[in-house]
């Protein structure tokens, strides 16, 4: 049970994520309620990415070792909790 919400936590996070990168491509968006709002949320995690990864050219490739890098931690957060819940078992 606590594994299904963990795992709409990150899709909703990871859908949050490239909702942002989209509304990136359109300056106008940026500045509505939503694009706020994905900026507060979004921009500390692909900060972290954007101190290391510089664009390519005109291309940010932050945002997809960003969402790569989310999966990656979702699926060790999945098995530390599987293994906990074995050990109560």
């Amino acid at each position: 049970m606590i594994l299904g919400y963990v795992a709409l936590a990150f899709k909703v996070y990871s859908f949050m994520l490239f909702g942002y990168v989209l509304l990136s491509w359109v300056p106008a968006a940026q500045e509505s309620a939503i694009g706020r709002f994905l900026k507060k949320v979004c921009e500390p995690y692909l900060g972290i990415f954007r101190k290391f990864i510089p664009p390519i050219g005109m291309i940010d490739i932050s945002p997809i070792v960003a969402i790569f890098m989310l999966n990656f931690i979702k699926n060790g957060l999945f098995i530390v909790i599987q293994k906990v819940y074995e050990m109560f078992l």
